[in-house]
């Protein structure tokens, strides 16, 4: 609300962002300061003599060393001054300001607020009838609907609405991946009727995770944030996270996430939609309350699990012979016990049932400890030089972004027997799919995996 302040341990992308826009509202909170013991061995490379106290002291009045430091001027300012002038890359800037765990508080402006939060609009909509329910929606109706309007925003206001999200992310104590590092040059603004506008954003390749695209986007509706989702694609499937924030979830919930699942097959490709137990409510009481499990199970997604798909049809029964039965709190976490999927039909039923992509991670670090000694470098010299000679690839033109690209997937890539026996079309297109990875937006990353069967049945192998 306006008025009051936030206090979190906000990544070092958060606060420097901060620092940045709103440097006189921010403070550090000193009563949730419990890492004295690191702070001791970091800030000597900025408060010299330091070590003379901090190393062999048992209390060290670290703020009184901060204040003399820092002047005039605002403690956290001057804090991340410092570790911006350290000539070392922004990631090891965040690890090193990260294991500080400063707790930071911020009070606000009434346009951050969650009571001003809002952009500026020319015209209302009003609803003359009642509202959408869930019972009205069928998902496979939505996504096979007509095409929803999208137009690129520049860059400036690309910027604007990166800072509205995370504004509207760090009021509600949290964060997002794509919002954090999105990408103002790669910002979509898609009309998705009734009032309601989302604004789809990537991430720039530095930023982009090693084997799956990544998008996230912010909901307004009559131009007030009302919501947040993110999709983490691979291939066809898309594991989906969406929040409606708790003040409008007596809305149009189900219909607006149909249209968001729309937008997404329109743009990414995606035919199947994964939901991460999380949530549904797995070591998520805000799930279990609410009956996430029931929102999407309505809506036809079904649990991969057989036993977990054996209890839902019981609970189904159950409701249908009474109408008064409501499924039991104990009951949601078992059934939020594993992953829920939704296919278009016509998509081939149950192939990525078991799949998650840890598994591939995990599949990579068995081999690495199993043929090159658990050493990282070995593994990934022999990949990067396996993938290069069996896709004929030379990175000579190839930009850096393209390189770390390559340096990641040649470690699944490798992993693959029957790559060296793929035709020259699909060992041309794995190269292709590599140098998309770190190139342009990601949806042409994810489009041409799409067309790659071999590699996709490959991936679902490694996963499952």
């Amino acid at each position: 609300m306006a008025g009051t302040t936030v206090t979190s341990n906000f990544s070092y992308a958060v606060v420097r962002w901060l620092v940045a826009k709103y440097p006189s509202q921010l403070s550090i909170d000193w009563e949730w300061f419990e890492e004295e013991d690191r702070f001791g061995a970091t800030m000597p490379r900025f408060m010299p003599l330091l070590e003379d106290d901090s190393m062999v002291e048992a209390h060290v009045p670290f703020r009184d060393w901060l204040r003399a430091a820092a002047g005039r001027q605002n403690e956290l300012r001057w804090i991340i001054d410092r570790f911006e002038s350290l000539e070392i890359s922004d990631k090891a800037k965040a690890e090193l300001y990260d294991s500080l765990k400063l707790h930071v508080t911020w009070k606000f402006g009434f346009r951050s607020s969650r009571t001003g939060s809002k952009m500026p609009t020319r015209q209302i909509f009003f609803h003359d009838k009642p509202l959408i329910q869930r019972r009205d929606i069928s998902l496979v109706a939505e996504l096979n609907s007509p095409s929803i309007p999208v137009q690129k925003l520049s860059r400036a206001q690309g910027e604007k609405i990166l800072d509205m999200a995370r504004e509207t992310s760090a009021v509600r104590y949290r964060e997002l991946h794509g919002f954090t590092y999105g990408d103002a040059r790669r910002v979509l603004k898609a009309d998705l009727g009734r009032g309601t506008e989302m604004f789809l954003m990537g991430v720039p390749p530095e930023n982009r995770l090693p084997l799956r695209a990544y998008h996230a986007a912010l909901v307004f509706k009559n131009s007030i944030p009302v919501a947040y989702f993110e999709g983490l694609s691979i291939c066809e499937r898309m594991e989906s996270g969406f929040n409606l924030y708790y003040t409008f979830r007596e809305g149009e919930t189900a219909w607006l996430y149909a249209r968001i699942l729309r937008l997404m097959r329109q743009l990414l490709g995606v035919t199947v939609s994964s939901i991460d137990p999380y949530q549904v409510g797995h070591e998520n009481e805000e799930g279990i309350e609410s009956g996430a499990f029931w929102f999407y199970r309505k809506l036809g997604f079904r649990p991969v699990r057989p036993e977990l798909m054996k209890l839902t049809q019981s609970e189904e029964r159950k409701m249908t012979n009474d109408r008064g039965y409501r499924t039991s709190a104990r009951t949601l976490r078992k059934l939020a016990a594993g992953h829920m999927l939704f296919e278009l039909p016509g998509v081939s039923t149950g192939k990525w049932d078991c799949f998650q992509v840890r598994n591939i991670g995990l599949a990579v670090q068995h081999r690495m400890a199993r043929d090159f000694n658990s050493n990282p470098r070995e593994i990934r010299e022999y990949s990067l030089q396996f993938v290069q000679r069996v896709l004929k690839i030379k990175t000579d033109r190839w930009a850096d972004d393209e390189r770390e690209g390559l340096q990641n997937l040649s470690l699944v890539l490798g992993m693959i027997p029957e790559i060296e026996k793929w035709s020259l079309n699909e060992k041309e297109m794995a190269a292709r799919i590599i140098r998309a990875k770190g190139d342009g937006d990601e949806d042409g990353y994810l489009k041409l995996m799409q067309k790659h069967m071999k590699l996709r049945d490959a991936l679902i192998s490694l996963g499952s």
